[in-house]
């Protein structure tokens, strides 16, 4: 898969396009991406992805944007397993935003080379988000390109969203999560050293860099950690800012991986959320805190033993 930095083809090349955020790359943004390789195949067109970064929201709004579910490697890395032949990775800026509908619409013709055209049927664009699916199929015939839209997925009777998966995690729901994400929710980053308070107290952990600093979830979870050369490892982690033992911390991902004992500083760690044991908490002391860290693997324990 090419991954190409603004707006531009490297080749000229006709393409089957779609376009969005794709925070999450749920069962919504699967199935539209899914539709778009049958068009491709039908067509005789590679596929290709047009996201925005930073999010459009967090350009505007940067207090009141949603928090993410994905970083661009996590999006990127899903986008590769669904067979896309390439993302175009537009920075998202005073002058895109500015970009009326029409000229974003020429800029999919004169610049992408979009013959195909598939948005979701709620897709807004272009400055004022002036732009709808009429607009675009209405100029998209002008310049000779096809434009078709794709419709809500729902799961349970709930649309499914990015925002439905948010909330979902927030909540703790993590099989509501997995029913909209199709898979169950992760985390990635490099494994990156800590303060070794884990280690002290006789649950060492792995420390995940994590990419930005509001996760859509926090709290004591049950785990699979799926490691470079070393397979599925389970385990049980903690995200959140560690109130016992730092005053205003960020918050930070941790994993204590069961019968473990390798370095993996700086691998690459892929944390699977199986099943939320409670949330954070706040204890008088650090013997308190060990006791309940005990508590969590022993209960982490139970739940394989019961998922196996």
């Amino acid at each position: 898969m090419k991954i190409l930095r603004g707006l531009y083809s490297p080749d000229a090349q006709p393409v089957a396009l779609t376009i969005g955020n794709f925070d999450g790359v749920h069962l919504g943004h699967q199935a539209l991406l899914n539709e778009l390789l049958a068009a491709g195949k039908l067509l005789g067109l590679p596929t290709a992805v047009m996201i925005f970064e930073p999010h459009p929201r967090e350009y505007f709004t940067p207090q009141q944007a949603p928090v993410r579910l994905t970083s661009l490697r996590e999006k990127l890395e899903l986008f590769a397993a669904l067979g896309m032949d390439r993302v175009h990775v537009c920075r998202f800026n005073a002058h895109f935003a500015q970009m009326d509908a029409e000229q974003f619409i020429n800029v999919l013709h004169e610049k992408l080379f979009a013959r195909y055209v598939l948005i979701g049927d709620d897709f807004r664009f272009g400055s004022g988000r002036g732009g709808d699916f009429a607009l675009m199929e209405m100029i998209g015939a002008k310049h000779g390109f096809n434009v078709q839209a794709v419709h809500s997925v729902k799961q349970d009777g709930v649309r499914v969203s990015s925002t439905a998966v948010r909330a979902a995690l927030a909540a703790g729901q993590m099989r509501a999560a997995q029913s909209y994400l199709g898979r169950h929710y992760s985390i990635s980053g490099r494994v990156v050293h800590g303060d070794g308070m884990g280690k002290k107290i006789g649950f060492p952990t792995a420390n995940i860099q994590l990419k930005h600093n509001r996760p859509p979830l926090s709290g004591i979870y049950v785990v699979n950690a799926h490691a470079e050369d070393l397979g599925v490892l389970q385990g049980v982690a903690s995200l959140g800012v560690r109130p016992t033992v730092k005053h205003d911390g960020k918050p930070v991902l941790e994993v204590h991986l069961f019968e473990f004992s390798q370095q993996i500083y700086g691998k690459h760690l892929r944390v699977e959320f199986l099943q939320k044991l409670r949330d954070e908490e706040k204890y008088p002391d650090v013997e308190t805190l060990t006791r309940h860290i005990a508590l969590d693997v022993e209960n982490a324990k139970k739940w394989f033993d019961q998922h196996d």
